[in-house]
């Protein structure tokens, strides 16, 4: 037995129209049984009518025609007709008639003769109560009351309470102060009625049920040829065509609805087509680029999964693929920190940052990738190895700072230098030390002897000068024959030992069998009060020339004198 599923749209369809055509049958049968129910009812209740009427109508011709003593046989025989359970004359207080003389006597006091004889055997009974609503809106209406119930037995019946108007003829034996002279009651079981409403209920059951059946089959068989089948056709199009099978075509019949959107889908599927052999063709083109791109590339989506590593990134960071998508994209460089500082500002700023890794000096650009929303798609970051670049950089610096021959710091290395120290001293007040060391009666050694020893002079006199100072001191040659020494936190008292000490290394030396000699200068800040480097220098040179006037080959310090600031 096959299961109808109602995930189908065709299923679906057909029980919503099956649904809908059965409620509108149902519909007209359920009307047409209440209408028939109801003008069932309402013939039955003129019938009920119509004999109460002929009931007072025969009763006012007996009284009429001075028959009185008959009117109790007349109201007696009403209790045996067939179908009626309760027929009754009663007077307008609810008490059955012709069982009293209240009226005979009544009658032959207003015309003065006894017409009517009195009833030997008088029975007063009540039979509906004086208030009764039903009653009181037969006399108050002067028409019949009518009224559907439940008898004692659970069984429906219809009440009927027609009032007996005192009409003209009627005035002479009761004259005219009541408009009302009593009340046929009836009541009669719906019993008869309800069957035959039952029948026209079975029936149109009967009718109603092979009609239904037939409707829902033709409906059926209209809809799924018209309607559900190229729904099904165009659904399952659409779901090959969301599997990537792009190609698919759904015929188009007619002109209707359906037809167009068959038409739709076709020229979306053929225009997807056409984009996707585009976006593939520049796919395969950003593949080949990030693939063989020399630098670095990891991306992650919007959770921050690692979706792309290329070649040159395991190769970088010396880990594979899978480690890498493993361990995330915060522990790239194993600094989980580092990465959250990078990636926390704007994308303005993500980089280059420089840092050491694997051996590697790598740039790197990290950024978090929002769209025009600020709805975060993902991470990125780019890395280049900078390791060779790094080294030239370094040994350029190198190289534009040092002195080809002495291979100690240049001129050029002293003036940025000494003022970066000279700013330091200033900011902390400590002292800062400068030493100018000039080669005594150099010129000499040149023009005698040649250049190449003169240059050889020179070296002997770096090697010492470097051999003197300490690691955080800078050994610098200032230009020709003359040296300098930059001495941070060192006061003259300690620059002027090392100088001495330095004097003495030199006078040691002995370069191609040359005595060689050198004038020393010692100037300290704060003790010459100096803004510019340039000034210290000065204040130091001056002291070597002191030293050269004093007879060379010693140590002097400059004397501590008031500069101005500005200088």
């Amino acid at each position: 037995m096959a299961i109808i599923s109602f995930k189908r749209i065709g299923h679906r369809i057909l029980a919503v129209v099956g649904l809908t055509v059965s409620l509108g049958l149902g519909a007209i049968a359920w009307f047409y049984v209440d209408y028939q129910e109801r003008a069932v009812l309402a013939q039955n209740e003129r019938n009920m009518l119509r004999l109460t009427e002929a009931v007072s109508l025969n009763l006012q011709s007996v009284m009429l025609a001075g028959y009185a003593d008959i009117a109790q046989s007349f109201a007696e025989r009403l209790h045996k007709v067939e179908g009626i359970d309760d027929f009754y004359i009663l007077r307008t207080d609810g008490i059955e008639a012709f069982g009293d003389n209240r009226t005979i006597v009544a009658v032959n006091q207003r015309r003065g003769e006894e017409l009517f004889r009195p009833r030997d055997k008088e029975v007063e009974r009540r039979l509906v109560a004086a208030d009764n609503p039903l009653l009181r809106q037969a006399l108050e209406r002067r028409a019949p009351a009518v009224a559907y119930g439940t008898d004692e037995h659970g069984e429906r019946n219809l009440r009927i309470l027609a009032p007996i108007l005192n009409q003209a003829s009627c005035h002479k034996c009761h004259g005219q102060a009541q408009p009302v002279r009593g009340v046929i009651m009836l009541a009669t079981s719906l019993d008869m009625v309800e069957r035959d409403i039952y029948e026209t209920r079975k029936a149109s059951i009967l009718v109603l049920a092979p009609t239904l059946l037939a409707t829902l089959i033709l409906t059926g068989l209209i809809m799924r040829r018209s309607v559900v089948r190229p729904i099904e056709s165009m659904t399952s199009a659409m779901l090959r065509a969301s599997a990537g099978e792009l190609d698919q075509r759904v015929p188009v019949k007619g002109d209707d609805e359906l037809a167009q959107m068959a038409g739709s889908f076709n020229t979306m599927t053929n225009e997807l087509l056409k984009t996707y052999r585009g976006l593939k063709l520049e796919q395969d083109k950003l593949t080949t680029i990030i693939l063989g791109a020399g630098e670095a590339i990891i991306v992650t989506d919007a959770a921050d999964h690692v979706v792309l590593v290329n070649p040159a990134a395991t190769a970088l960071l010396g880990k594979s693929q899978e480690r890498i998508v493993e361990e995330g994209f915060l522990q790239i460089f194993d600094r989980p920190d580092l990465m959250e500082q990078w990636l926390g500002g704007p994308v303005a700023d993500s980089g280059p940052h420089t840092l050491e890794y694997n051996a590697h000096v790598l740039s790197v650009h990290a950024a978090r990738i929002n769209d025009a929303q600020g709805k975060r798609v993902g991470s990125a970051a780019l890395l280049r190895d900078i390791t060779e670049e790094k080294r030239l950089e370094d040994e350029l610096r190198r190289l534009s700072n040092t002195d080809s021959l002495t291979l100690l710091y240049n001129r050029r290395y002293v003036d940025e230098s000494l003022q970066t120290e000279l700013d330091r001293a200033q900011r902390y007040r400590l002292p800062l030390s400068v030493l100018v060391l000039d080669v005594d009666h150099f010129k000499r050694f040149n023009d005698t002897h040649g250049h190449e020893v003169g240059d050889r002079v020179l070296q002997a006199v770096a090697r010492a000068l470097r051999a003197a100072l300490r690691g955080l001191d800078s050994p610098c040659r200032y230009g020709g024959e003359e040296f300098v020494a930059i001495l941070p936190s060192t006061n003259k008292a300690g620059a002027y030992a090392l100088a001495e000490r330095l004097r003495q290394d030199i006078e040691r030396l002995v370069v191609d069998g040359l005595q060689v000699t050198a004038s020393i200068g010692v100037a300290e800040f704060p003790d010459i009060e100096v803004t510019q480097q340039a000034r210290l220098i000065g204040a130091a040179d001056a002291a070597m020339y002191q030293a050269k006037r004093s007879g060379r080959n010693r140590v002097c310090i400059a004397h501590s004198v008031a500069l101005d600031q500005g200088t």
